[in-house]
């Protein structure tokens, strides 16, 4: 008589400290001596007790043997559901859904099938080389997005659009009736239409023609489109927008607090359209200062549901390209209604401090106001009156200063770092094209403004968390996480390489040992260098319901207050506060957060076309400059090749590994350097070398380099002077060298076309 298998007994204490580590090292598996490290068994002749426990749970079924001695939970299933990431070979990352501990999962080029980058897809897992898991897709289960925009070829008497993504990597394929008239060398958008074969390629139907390619209207309007941002405003939009009355209506003015008599002033770039924010200030009896922080008071013009409403929610922030701004709210909004501008009355949010002459905060109050400026100051005016110079409202700028010195001083004491870095802007000529690079470089009078703003959202925020009824009310906070460990470490390494030290003693005097590195490089050729890798190190911020804190500010509380009429974060926080004050129930979470999912994802979007665009205008400026020689800095490494930053005008290309003279290079992601297999010779970050530019890829907006002579790379730290927009560099492309390289990177593609079919 057969009896029923027993099933197997429950696992005993080290069985289950040893499972949950299996588990914890996801597909990549995990050897039996990191094991017994993990668990703190360093005497080999105790690990025996792994070994023991390592064998009931294979034997339990609860594990399974990998390659390389590696063990697997057997919970790890052969199928996942994940995010696509495509990378330079065609290839790419599958990001597991519910796994944090970033066992992406590897796909061979050969393995993609009809995944498209961003795409949610399953995929099947298996081992791949060394300790990395390896699979296949097996499904496309939706869509990051359908349109595509980029350049219309002729392949074979047939159209095809190559799109401006690399990430996208295989042209789709347009059939006459789907061409909108577009025509070899036009910029367009497609629609993904039919698809079945992975071994075909993908049709599009034409949805828009941009124009031609190259132009530069038609280049910022296609890294719009690229990244899934809007063109223009909907007509029903900028009409809704156009028929919205000035608020300052008596019956309005009698519900505010009156701020018109107290001195006001703003302080912005000197091309600003959209003014937010403007202090004002004024001597109390007790001798104490009353400083008004006022924000356009947005959410009164633009009210919850309405065409307008809806538009800047989708929108979620305004976009900053090289040569535009394109703006959350129409222009009737955001330059002329909500815009603080000068001798106007104006409805405004105002958080209003009393302060002593040490910038303590001795009272707050928050609400709605109305107030005018006295005067509009340039970053450049304000900082010529600090620098000591004469002006008018030269006392507020003086004293609002000194108080913002006190406080920037106590933040950054407090933990805060001090990272932020220059901008590089470029100086186009009337038809868009780059003539000049400068560097815009922050001083004292853009930290005034940035004091004060970050004053008014952490005490914002702060107040917030006081509502204790009924638990703190749901809200929309400006959260930080912690560094990536892995990545401090990165950094640590770093700078130990030019001879500097990050000792930190605890966790909490991290941000404290970061300031104390970044004070002792400043005025140093690796100082960028550094700040750069200190950011990349760094978590993203980001919006949340959930408030964790702000570590990059060191803030237990922070928010978006001082901006509506750029980020729509920044309303949703004006229209909670407004509620709040007025006794309100508390608003609904889950609303809340998908506001806060939503504005993260199109803050990315919108710096990611930023970069774009920068990119671009590189690219451009450095088509007139090919074969020339340049000094530059390694910036980045990647597996597949060196970044370098030219010293003489910011601009950044790449250097193949293969492309390296004199060896086979390979890329160290433990020492996070570049190595030759057989001389040894090591490249690192921030290392000079002399490089020569050698392509230009307007289509990809790459710039290719060679490097003269690996021997002659040296270890960066010498003084640098100050590089600001008094002296930007001249010249750029003529037109004609950009039509020829547009022609070329047409050839270019023509070719990648032909390979694509062989293979």
């Amino acid at each position: 008589m057969s009896r029923a298998q027993s099933p197997p007994p429950n696992p005993s204490p080290i069985e289950q400290q040893v499972l949950a580590a299996i588990r914890r090292a996801g597909h990549a598996g995990i050897t039996s001596q990191q094991l017994a490290i993990q668990l703190g068994i360093r005497d080999k002749a105790q690990r025996y007790v792994v070994f023991d426990a390592i064998d009931a749970l294979l034997d339990a079924g609860r594990i399974r043997s990998g390659k390389k001695g590696r063990y697997i939970s057997s919970q790890n299933r052969d199928e996942a559901e994940g995010t696509i990431d495509i990378i330079a070979s065609g290839g790419g990352y599958v990001r597991l859904e519910g796994d944090d501990k970033g066992n992406d999962v590897y796909i061979h080029p050969g393995n993609v099938g009809m995944a498209l980058h961003g795409d949610r897809v399953k995929v099947r897992i298996g081992q791949g080389r060394g300790d990395r898991p390896e699979g296949r897709i097996m499904e496309v289960l939706s869509r990051r997005r359908t349109e595509f925009v980029g350049t219309i070829h002729k392949h074979q008497g047939r159209l095809v659009l190559v799109a401006d993504d690399q990430r996208v990597q295989r042209p789709f394929l347009i059939a006459a009736a789907d061409a909108l008239n577009a025509r070899e060398g036009d910029k367009a958008i497609i629609e993904l239409g039919e698809w079945k074969d992975s071994r075909e390629l993908a049709r599009g139907r034409v949805v828009r023609v941009l124009g031609r390619a190259g132009e530069h209207q038609v280049e910022m309007h296609a890294i719009l489109a690229e990244f899934g941002l809007p063109l223009e405003f909907p007509e029903s939009v900028i009409k809704a927008s156009e028929e919205i009355p000035n608020g300052c209506t008596p019956e309005e003015l009698a519900t505010r607090r009156d701020m018109r008599d107290t001195p006001t002033l703003t302080i912005d770039p000197d091309d600003a359209k959209d003014l937010d924010d403007a202090l004002s200030l004024k001597r109390l009896e007790n001798g104490n200062w009353e400083v008004g922080i006022h924000i356009a008071d947005v959410s009164h013009y633009v009210r919850p549901g309405t065409v307008v409403d809806m538009e800047a929610a989708a929108r979620a922030t305004s976009v900053y390209l090289v040569d535009r701004v394109v703006p959350m709210l129409p222009e009737k909004l955001s330059n002329d209604l909500c815009s603080l501008n000068p001798n106007t009355d104006k409805l405004s949010f105002s958080a209003i401090f009393e302060m002593d002459e040490k910038a303590r905060i001795k009272g707050e109050w928050f609400g709605r106001t109305v107030m005018r400026s006295r005067r509009r100051f340039a970053y450049a005016e304000a900082q010529a009156i600090i620098d000591g110079g004469e002006g008018d409202h030269k006392h507020e700028v003086l004293t609002l200063h000194a108080l913002s010195q006190i406080m920037r001083k106590e933040r950054i004491a407090n933990g805060a770092l001090e990272i932020g870095g220059n901008e590089v802007k470029f100086k186009l000529d009337e038809k868009g094209a780059p003539i000049g690079v400068y560097e815009k470089v922050m001083g004292p009078a853009n930290w005034l403004i940035e004091e004060f703003m970050l004053l008014a959202n952490k005490r914002v925020a702060a107040w917030v968390g006081k509502q204790k009824k009924g638990g703190v009310p749901p809200f929309v906070y400006r959260i930080h996480d912690l560094p990536d460990p892995e990545k401090v470490a990165q950094l640590r390494s770093l700078a130990k390489s030019f001879g500097h030290e990050l000792t930190v003693n605890r966790e909490d005097d991290l941000p404290h040992a970061i300031n104390r590195l970044l004070t002792s490089i400043r005025g140093l050729e690796e100082e960028k260098i550094i700040k750069q890798f200190t950011i990349r190190s760094m978590a993203k911020a980001i919006y949340s319901t959930e408030n964790i804190g702000h570590y990059g500010l060191a803030f237990e509380h922070y928010t978006h207050f001082t901006s509506p009429i750029r980020r729509y974060p920044d309303l949703l926080v004006h229209r909670a506060m407004a509620h709040y004050l007025a006794g309100g129930k508390h608003l609904e979470q889950g609303k809340l957060e998908l506001s806060c999912k939503h504005s993260s994802n199109m803050e990315k979007r919108a710096s990611d076309a930023e970069r774009a665009s920068i990119k671009y205008k590189q690219a451009e400026y450095l088509l007139a400059r090919i074969g020339e020689t340049f000094v530059g800095i390694i910036s980045g490494l990647t597996t597949w090749g060196m970044y370098v930053e030219l010293r003489a005008n910011k601009c950044e290309g790449m250097i193949g590994l293969r492309d390296l003279p004199g060896d086979h290079y390979k890329f160290d992601q433990e020492r996070y350097c570049v190595v030759g297999q057989r001389t040894g010779r090591k490249f690192q970050l921030g290392d000079e070398v002399t490089v020569k530019i050698r392509a230009v890829d307007m289509d990809k907006r790459t710039v290719d380099l060679a490097m003269l002579d690996a021997s002659t790379a040296k270890r960066a730290g010498q003084p640098i002077a100050e590089w600001d927009e008094t002296r930007p560099s001249s010249g750029g492309a003529t037109q004609a060298e950009r039509k020829k390289a547009t022609a070329q990177s047409r050839e270019r593609s023509r070719k990648a076309l032909g390979k694509k079919k062989r293979r």
